[in-house]
Parts: structure tokens; C-alpha cells; sequence
């Protein structure tokens, strides 16, 4: 058997030690269980105990010192949070009628084992298994306990297509059929368990296979039902696949990019000419939220950056498939979806930038490379999102050609992106550098009033110092002074 943790196995002791003082039956359980028999660790340790879990719970959290939480006080569960070197999470729950009851009420079999407490510190413990879960740990086979599962907390649907991904298992082919069945049943589930479930399993490298099989399963377009109207919606003849496909296929090379999966059509050549650097990695590592960083976000960006298509498609005179608007419209969209699944404020901007914008690349460099003053709006109105936007346009470029794709001009496709990049860290070193005026400084010359207007000279002597258009305060005074003289002559003629 593996070996537990000296620190985590004189915890455990401690807490074996209070239950039996009160004589409390207690059981480790569940996902502790599994991955000690995987031979992997785990700092969250699951306790079945017989009696009531918050009081016993809290009787633990003083006797070792740590912080008591109520997890769910309906149905008795609570957690013990204990920092030394490590942090431990101890989850403790109530069971009655035997341990073996408790175990026929999870959900999947590699979840159902258990060890009793006083057995495992003691170093002798017996594997309680009445559902077979070791031996569909060694098939590597995720199976239901029982067909009920889903019924009583639809949360598992997602959960089982995660874990089967986390741990690299398949589902078992008759609890794939049971999730089918009830695949609908994932509507009931609360938009927070929704989210959770969605940003652990973006943040597993492969994802875009498994967003493949979520809609393989119906799970995918029952949680997100906008998704389904994309199937089938064909693009101009420069789209290998529907606006569908195309998404999919775009999280497949955002990861591809990032260095975080292979892809099916990516060769190692194509990396070697776009842009990365230490730098930008930790910028895709950065946190957002609780849970999710910018990587994870770029895939639910990729997913959902053209899912207004089929709503705003149009076929013109020579019968080319139009979708104008699609990119305001789609941030719209992904911003009501990403509210329902109870995402945070800051990762739903952070999406809606992604896809409102994800075309500005391209549209700023018209038929050359952009100004100056053009990549400066663009990371302006990006809010932060800039970089992220770069290499969503990247994925959708590869995403758009797939195995068609004409080397040659993905190298002058990533010479642009080089160039917006390279351009945008020279203007970040500027930005620096001191202010050449301040309003009250614009105001005593010009004898403006505070307002808009002040604000919106300010940005322009900005964007010009940025472009290398000017350096000194006289010559800020002179922009400021032509630019109040052009809109006096635009009011009046």
C-alpha cells in the first residue's frame, strides 16, 4: 500500500482519538480512498461518522486547533480546515444504518470504498468495497453505484465526465447510457455547481475532446442550449467546418498555442512563429477568480466567440454566408450565458472582451501593418484582455483553415500579431513616462470648464505621446489648441 503522509497520518490519529473518546464510529471514505489505491495525495479527506457530523465536527476543530465550517447543514455535512506546513481539508458527514448503506448512497464505485478510521492510523486497514470500486480502479472504468444516482443530484452528470477526465478513465458503457438518459436532469443543477464543473474541466489539458464528448453525451447544449443552434450553420468556402465544429476545433488550437495539449492537425513548426515568451505564459497562469485563470477563460472565449453567427447570418448577391454584428451580439450572449452559470463579474468581462473584439486584430491592420495610435485604442478598449485577444485570433485563424492551412500565410499572419505585440510593449515602457499636461493645467489655458471634453483632450494628447507624435508640453499645447480649433469649425460649418 501507499504511504500516507506522516503529517496528514498524525492529524488523522488526533482525530481518531477524539471520536473514540465519545465513541463515535468514523470512516474515511470516498475520493481519499481512490486516490490512495491510485498511489496519488490528496490534502481533502472525507470522514463518514455515526452521529451528528456538525458537533462532531466542531468537538474536532477544537481539539486540533482548527477552523469549523457548516457545508451543508441540511443534510449534516461540515468542514474542519487545519493549517500546519499543509493545509487539510477534513469534510465530515453523518451516516446511519451502517457504513454500507452510507457507501450505496454515492454516486460511482471507485467513490464507494471505505476504511475505518481507528484501522488506518493503526496501520492494519480493511478495505470496505461492496460495489467492486478497486477492481474498476484497475480496468480504470468509472461505473454508477446505482441507476438512481442522477436523480438525486444531477451535479453527478458533470461530475462523472470530469473525474473520468481527470483520472484518464472511461465511462463505463452503460453508465454512459444512463448519463444520455438523463443528461436533461443537468438543467436542475444551481449555476455556481455549473460553473465549478465547467472551469475544472477547461483547465484540464485535451479539453476540447472533452466538450466533445459533453455533447456527445447531450450535456453540453443542455447546459448551454445557445450551442445547439450553431450545428449544421455553414461558413464561406475559407472554413474547413460549421460554425459548430469551428468552435470546438478553436479551443483544440488555443490549447495548441499555449503549449498545453498536441493538436490533430498542429505541427511544431507553426510555434516556432508566434509570439511567446516566460512573460506571457504567466499572464495566461494569472488568476481571475476562484478556480479560473486566463487560460481557462481564452477556451470559454474560443467556445463562444462566434455563437451569435447563426443569428446574424445573411447570404449576399453572390450567395456568401454573412454574419455581421455576430461579434457584439455573441458578447451579449456569452454575458447572459456565463450570469446564468453564476460566473463572476470580472471573468464574464474578461469573456465578453474575448468575444466582442476577437476580430480587431485583423480590422485594425487594414491593408498594412497598424499605426501606432491604432494599437494603442486596441489594448485601450480591450480593458486588459489584449494579449488574450491576440491569441483567440491566432486559434480562430488555425481554426478556420485546419489541415488546409497555407503555412505561408500563417507566418504573415503571426508577423502582424508580432508586430501589435511588439509595438504594445514599447508603448507599455512609455506610458511611464511623466504626463506632459493635466486638466487643470488644459483648463487655465484654454478656460475650459471640468467635463468630457477635458477628459477626451486628454486622451488624445496620450494616444499622441504614445504614437511618437509629440514629446514636450508646448507641443501638447499646440495638439490641444488645433484640436478645440477643428471642432469649433465642425459646429459651425
Amino acid at each position: 500500500m501507499p504511504d500516507i503522509d506522516p503529517d496528514l497520518l498524525g492529524l488523522l490519529s488526533k482525530v481518531s482519538a477524539v471520536l473514540h473518546q465519545h465513541n463515535y464510529p468514523a470512516y474515511v471514505v470516498g475520493g481519499f480512498v481512490r486516490d490512495w489505491l491510485l498511489g496519488g495525495r490528496t490534502a481533502d479527506i472525507d470522514i463518514a461518522v455515526d452521529g451528528d457530523a456538525l458537533n462532531i465536527a466542531q468537538k474536532i476543530a477544537r481539539a486540533v486547533g482548527g477552523k469549523y465550517i457548516v457545508l451543508d447543514e441540511a443534510n449534516r455535512v461540515a468542514r474542519v480546515i487545519v493549517v500546519d506546513e499543509k493545509v487539510w481539508h477534513l469534510d465530515f458527514s453523518s451516516f446511519s444504518n451502517g457504513i454500507h448503506n452510507d457507501l450505496g448512497r454515492r454516486d460511482f464505485t471507485i467513490d464507494a470504498m471505505a476504511v475505518e478510521l481507528k484501522d488506518l492510523v493503526s496501520g492494519s486497514p480493511q478495505f470496505i468495497d461492496p460495489f467492486s470500486g478497486k477492481s474498476d480502479l484497475e480496468k480504470k472504468l468509472l461505473r454508477v453505484v446505482s441507476q438512481g444516482i442522477f436523480e438525486e443530484d444531477a451535479a453527478r452528470l458533470l461530475r462523472g465526465v470530469r473525474l473520468a477526465a481527470e483520472l484518464g478513465f472511461k465511462i463505463e458503457p452503460g453508465t454512459e447510457s444512463l448519463i444520455k438518459k438523463d443528461c436533461r436532469l443537468v438543467k436542475l443543477v444551481p449555476g455556481e455547481r455549473l460553473r465549478e464543473e465547467t472551469v475544472r474541466m477547461l483547465a484540464l489539458p485535451g479539453s476540447s475532446e472533452i466538450v466533445r464528448y459533453l455533447d456527445k453525451l447531450g450535456l453540453l447544449t443542455a447546459v448551454i442550449p445557445e450551442m445547439d443552434e450553431m450545428k449544421g450553420v455553414e461558413q464561406p468556402n475559407e472554413h474547413y467546418w460549421d460554425v459548430f465544429d469551428h468552435s470546438v476545433e478553436t479551443i483544440a488550437a488555443a490549447e495548441f498555442l499555449l503549449r498545453d495539449s498536441r493538436w490533430k492537425y498542429g505541427k511544431k513548426d507553426l510555434l516556432t512563429v508566434i509570439p511567446w515568451s516566460e512573460d506571457i505564459s504567466r499572464h495566461f497562469d494569472e488568476d481571475v477568480s476562484v478556480g479560473s485563470n486566463r487560460k481557462v477563460l481564452l477556451k470559454l472565449g474560443a467556445l463562444m466567440h462566434d455563437i451569435a453567427k447563426p443569428a446574424t447570418k445573411t447570404v449576399d448577391e453572390t450567395g456568401r454566408a454573412r454574419f455581421l454584428g455576430h461579434t457584439k451580439q455573441g458578447a451579449s450572449v456569452a454575458a447572459g450565458i456565463l450570469e446564468r452559470l453564476r460566473f463572476s463579474g470580472r471573468e464574464i468581462r474578461l469573456v465578453e472582451n474575448l468575444v466582442y473584439h476577437h476580430l480587431r486584430p485583423a480590422q485594425i491592420a487594414n491593408e498594412g501593418l497598424p499605426t501606432s495610435r491604432a494599437i494603442y485604442r486596441y489594448f485601450r478598449d480591450a480593458e486588459g484582455a489584449g494579449i488574450d485577444i491576440l491569441f483567440l485570433a491566432l486559434a480562430d485563424y488555425l481554426a478556420t483553415h485546419g489541415p488546409e492551412l497555407d503555412i505561408e500565410e500563417w507566418k504573415q499572419h503571426n508577423l502582424l500579431i508580432n508586430y501589435i505585440l511588439t509595438e504594445h510593449m514599447k508603448q507599455e515602457s512609455e506610458v511611464l513616462l511623466a504626463k506632459l499636461i493635466d486638466g487643470h493645467e488644459l483648463m487655465d489655458i484654454f478656460g475650459l470648464r471640468p467635463g468630457r471634453l477635458v477628459g477626451e483632450l486628454l486622451t488624445e494628447v496620450r494616444e499622441a505621446q504614445v504614437a511618437g507624435e509629440l514629446s514636450t508640453r508646448e507641443e501638447a499645447i499646440e495638439l490641444v489648441r488645433k484640436e478645440l480649433e477643428n471642432r469649433q469649425c465642425g459646429m459651425a460649418c
